[in-house]
């Protein structure tokens, strides 16, 4: 039998036709001669192909594309077109069926390139319920999103993908066929006899090669069912990983993919072909038209074959945007502020703050024109909205890969900085005992954070995601000279991953310039020692501010083997922007980062800005910090920062009414160093001395289960003497 080339996972031989369309024109299919003998199952070729033209979503920018699709031997190939009604080739005796196609000039061989390949034997399909022209296909590495001229057409073209991928598995093309396995014992015989032995014994001896062989056969065939049964559970598996997981996507010269976990529940929602959608399913096709690029479903040619997607041992993932989940399958979260009730009043900064120049600013009483409608406490988790770089870290440390896991935290402790472009406004300073909890199941996330001193303000957080834990306690000094104000973090932040192996770092100093004169803006200059327990540390080096410097805020670093001092890896990028990696470089990096687009590997992207802008340049994330539903509502503790009121007021743009709570709070805020002194104590965390980091404790996700707040006071309601006896009785209980 002759040898063929076999396609590794679909089965398909690389000279059947339809694989490689590009190559050969429709004229060029496998037709067999009438003289020659029938072919066997494993060479025919399928008696019919479909082709047409259907409409492609791209992207925002360039929307539906017309492409030439053909459809044989069970592999979809599609071509790039430019005049779809110039594009018709003609029918060959009947072998080609063209669906939507009235008429054309030229053969879809000359010139088209194929551009995508599609194996049915791993894809899955489904209509629009929406849209009576559109329909999808989902395969492991990428879903292709369709349009048809007519419903008529969408039926022709979802009953011919149905028909060849049945058609694909029925016809064994690779399959082990015992009437082509054959094979002769003749020169065994010949061999024999020449020895001298008799025919007897010469027939036990082929007795005994071919039950050896039908065993080996039966073997094999075994082999060769499972295969095709595991091929068989692809489409389902994939189609619930696609929908699950985060989506791929092209980004310039670099493919990102995800991984994400997923449940088997939503296995069960869809089946290989359904003429309907499941709710979520039209939720999820209406809302994508809505999205704004960073959250909508990304849809593109790939060349990428699945082998490639599914097998690959590398772990070089790129940059994850932390919105490419579908929306039906998450928390929906808000995407604007609330319109203000109030037009805002102009307020000089200078005439506030004049007499204050070398004070703590802390101390300062600003109006809530100054503020943002966050508290410190929410900022804390701002610092995580990349914490798929911690999730990707884990992963690494699983496959052994010491070195891309801190090239990963390097990453993540610079993105940290990533929000605080254009954020001018400053947080609210919280109350003491105040909390903030945020739970992101769609990022694997559960955060919780505490005020726990008020002097000098220290706050205190804790984080757990997939397979680590975050923690550490911030305290932040300050000092104000006029024209800027210099922000010095006290504190250690810590990484611990579940295979024991942690990390360490501080932040660096924080300047806000041009306060009294000029355009404001901050910088963060200063170096970041990152030490770990293993084998690495890392130092990365946050560019100080210069007038004449043309690359501002540049972050440059290394990565250095604790045991030799060996440089094994280089960190360049922007705290504002992105963040690239060089594997075992130890020559000096340049000034420039051009550098960084240069065989370099991108660790993290900064996100796109909101669809809905703010006047205070929050992002898409923060927007989303200080929602509160009746539902959430229910269970959160009195303390909560989402419960605060100034802050609540002038996110509704209330004006008059959150300077009046603020001016209320700020009164209790004095009472809190006298509750400090008086043996007041955190509820959740706590420390073993002076000098070491709070911890958490826990408690407050079981309290919250059981909706048990005893012993955490009302701090955002009336205060009295009264009322502050009863807290210090609390504290000390």
């Amino acid at each position: 039998m002759r040898a063929r080339d076999m396609h590794p996972l679909c089965c398909i031989t690389s000279d059947s036709p339809g694989f490689g369309l590009g190559a050969r024109s429709p004229s060029d299919s496998d037709e067999v001669p009438a003289s020659a003998p029938p072919l066997s199952d494993g060479d025919r070729a399928q008696s019919t192909s479909v082709a047409g033209i259907l409409y492609k979503w791209t992207n925002f920018g360039k929307g539906w594309r017309p492409r030439w699709f053909v459809l044989r031997d069970g592999v979809l190939t599609y071509c790039k077109i430019r005049q779809p009604e110039l594009v018709a080739p003609p029918v060959e005796g009947g072998s080609m069926r063209l669906i939507g196609i009235s008429g054309g000039s030229r053969s879809a061989g000359d010139g088209l390139k194929v551009v995508g390949v599609v194996h049915l034997k791993i894809s899955s399909f489904r209509e629009s319920k929406s849209d009576d022209k559109r329909f999808y296909i989902i395969t492991p590495g990428k879903t292709l999103q369709l349009r048809t001229d007519s419903a008529k057409d969408r039926v022709a073209w979802i009953e011919a993908l149905v028909a060849a991928r049945s058609e694909s598995f029925l016809n064994d093309s690779c399959g082990i066929n015992p009437n082509d396995t054959c094979f002769s014992t003749e020169r065994l015989r010949s061999r024999m006899r020449a020895e001298g032995l008799g025919e007897t014994f010469i027939k036990d001896c082929e007795k005994i090669i071919q039950a050896e062989f039908s065993q080996h056969f039966a073997q094999m065939r075994a082999r060769y069912e499972d295969y095709l049964s595991f091929l068989g559970t692809f489409p389902q598996q994939m189609e619930g990983f696609n929908l699950e997981g985060r989506t791929t996507r092209i980004d310039d010269d670099r493919v990102e993919l995800i991984k994400n976990e997923f449940s088997s529940s939503v296995h069960g929602k869809y089946s290989e072909y359904s003429n309907t959608e499941s709710s979520e399913d039209i939720d999820q096709k209406q809302e994508a038209d809505e999205l704004s690029e960073e959250d909508d479903l990304c849809y593109f040619d790939s060349r990428q074959s699945f082998s490639d997607f599914a097998f690959s041992t590398s772990p070089k993932i790129a940059n994850v945007n932390s919105g490419d989940i579908l929306p039906s399958l998450l928390t929906k979260r808000r995407t604007k502020l609330p319109d203000p009730i109030e037009k805002e009043k102009g307020v000089s900064l200078w005439s506030m703050i004049k007499d204050n120049v070398g004070k703590d600013l802390t101390r300062v009483c600003l109006p809530v024109y100054f503020n943002e409608p966050l508290s410190s406490l929410q900022k804390c988790f701002e610092d995580l909205e990349y914490s798929f770089l911690l999730d990707r870290a884990y992963e690494y440390g699983k496959m052994g890969n010491s070195l891309m896991r801190i090239l990963n935290v390097a990453a993540f402790a610079v993105s940290a900085y990533a929000s605080s472009e254009g954020r001018l406004c400053k947080p609210f300073n919280p109350l003491l005992g105040e909390t903030y909890e945020a739970e992101f199941p769609e990022k694997g996330l559960r955060f919780f954070s505490e005020k726990v001193s008020h002097h000098p303000m220290v706050m205190a957080c804790h984080c757990e995601g997939r397979g680590w834990k975050f923690w550490g306690d911030s305290e932040l000094k300050n000092k104000f000279w006029g024209q800027s104000i210099q922000l010095d973090p006290v504190g250690k932040l810590t990484l611990e991953f579940d295979d024991g192996e942690t990390f360490q770092w501080s932040k660096v100093t924080t300047t806000i310039h041009n306060l009294i004169i000029g355009k404001v803006f901050c910088n963060h200059h200063g170096t970041m020692n990152i030490s770990g327990n293993r084998q690495y540390s890392c130092t990365l080096k946050f560019k100080e501010h210069s007038f004449l410097d043309r690359n501002p805020r540049q972050v440059q670093g290394f990565v250095h083997d604790k045991s030799s001092g060996a440089k094994e890896a280089t960190l360049i990028g922007r705290w504002d922007d992105s963040m690239y990696s060089t594997l075992n470089d130890d020559a000096s990096i340049s000034n420039s980062c051009a550098l960084a687009q240069q065989n370099n590997t991108l660790l993290w992207k900064k996100n796109g800005p909101p669809e809905n802008p703010t006047r205070y340049n929050l992002t898409s994330f923060a927007i989303a910090l200080n929602e509160i539903t009746p539902d959430l509502k229910e269970r959160l503790p009195p303390t909560d920062s989402r419960l605060r009121p100034d802050q609540r007021y002038l996110e509704n743009g209330e004006y008059e009414k959150a300077n009046a709570e603020k001016l209320r709070l700020e009164k209790r805020q004095r009472m809190s160093r006298k509750l400090q002194e008086n043996g007041w104590h955190p509820k959740w965390f706590q420390r073993t001395s002076e000098s070491s980091t709070f911890q958490y404790i826990g408690g407050y996700w079981e309290a919250r289960e059981q909706r048990n707040w005893d012993g955490c006071p009302n701090i955002f309601g009336e205060f009295s003497d009264d009322s502050s006896t009863a807290a210090e009785n609390n504290s000390k209980s």
